[in-house]
């Protein structure tokens, strides 16, 4: 089914081949873990088809639903798909920060399913990906709103005081910046299967052009139109933000770097409309110096050196692509989604380095 011939509401689907949970050990587990489904005899279990990290089920318990998310299968990466530190970020987060889902138990037996794993309360909505689905139109005025909540919900969340919140040890503010720029370098090159010049190019700038520290917020790390949940009701109201894997205290330009990566605009080249998130060249989307321009004038925040964030921004999820590609070449995923994505690390990479060459966002 294309993403044209979606229903509105984000719905669940059929367990991919191979990404199979075990529904009688799972639903033992929930009995002796989850107080409201002590009694649960019979489980359903389908899964999100969308995302291409952290897995994503669907669990039917009666007349309720519930939300389970694990690693994906054969990932290296511990770092990036650390379940215990999701739950313990949402446990804490949830009560400062309404659209944090409300996480509900983890497991660290990774015999129940194979891997650690958590359970959090379902958020009915809508979320948009590449095309808008079916039976939604947002006419230009209500993109544009739109455009301006999600920018003014990211403000929301650098406005959290994560040390009330109990998050003040999940991260190391300082040097945080440098600290990326050499990380995702140095994963780049663990997982690299072809030879692109941009990364090396765009890598190489990023750690001759390191801006000063900025004053630390709690950030989300990949803060996007498709980890956001929206109204059914009032489609321009945000309700949820999902993904919260790499959430982490650190610069709050480095997140409005990552949402204006993924902004794809009406006017951008063919080879970026591919790559594109969601449906950012619409009539009435603002455009990526709109939105700096908005979340300057909402948080009071300098933005003059907005484009190293988005060049960051793009590097960044180039090297998330690489690494999902590294583990299909490598035969850890049979998922075939992952075949084409070396594309989107080159077209990524490239999109930065004419940045770049133009001093333009």
């Amino acid at each position: 089914m294309s993403d044209s011939a979606k229903p509105v509401l984000d719905e669940p689907r059929k367990v991919r081949k191979g990404e199979e949970l075990d529904p009688e050990r799972l639903a033992a587990w929930l009995r002796a873990n989850v107080p409201e489904l002590s009694s649960v005899a019979e489980l359903g279990i389908e899964q999100f088809p969308s995302g291409h990290s952290n897995l994503t089920y669907f669990l039917r318990a009666g007349e309720r639903g519930y939300v389970l998310r694990r690693p994906p299968f054969g990932s290296k990466v511990k770092s990036a798909h650390d379940m215990g530190r999701e739950y313990r970020v949402l446990s804490r987060l949830h009560a400062a920060y309404e659209p944090a889902p409300e996480p509900l138990a983890y497991c660290e037996d990774e015999s129940v399913i194979g891997a650690k794993f958590y359970l959090m309360r379902r958020l009915h909505g809508i979320i948009l990906r590449k095309e808008l689905p079916t039976g939604l139109e947002l006419a230009p005025e209500q993109l544009g709103t739109l455009c301006r909540n999600l920018i003014d919900n990211l403000v929301r969340l650098h406005a959290v005081d994560y040390k009330a919140a109990g998050l003040g040890d999940l991260g190391k503010p300082e040097g945080y910046v440098e600290r990326q720029v050499r990380g995702w370098t140095d994963r780049y090159t663990g997982s690299q299967t072809d030879e692109i010049e941009s990364v090396i190019q765009v890598g190489k700038w990023l750690a001759e052009h390191l801006p000063a520290d900025n004053s630390a917020t709690l950030i989300h790390n990949d803060y996007k139109l498709d980890n956001v949940v929206l109204d059914p009701k009032q489609p321009t109201r945000i309700i949820g933000v999902l993904d919260w894997e790499m959430s982490t205290l650190g610069d709050p330009l480095m997140d409005l770097g990552t949402t204006l990566s993924y902004w794809v605009e009406a006017d951008d080249s063919p080879q970026m409309q591919v790559v594109r998130w969601g449906p950012t060249s619409l009539p009435g989307a603002l455009s990526r110096s709109e939105l700096a321009l908005r979340y300057a004038e909402t948080s009071g925040r300098d933005v003059s050196g907005v484009l190293f964030y988005y060049c960051f921004g793009l590097f960044k999820t180039a090297v998330v692509i690489q690494q999902i590609y590294y583990r299909y070449k490598q035969g850890l995923t049979k998922d075939e989604r992952f075949a084409p994505l070396i594309h989107g690390v080159r077209i990524l990479c490239d999109r930065a380095a004419e940045a770049i060459a133009a001093d333009k966002i």
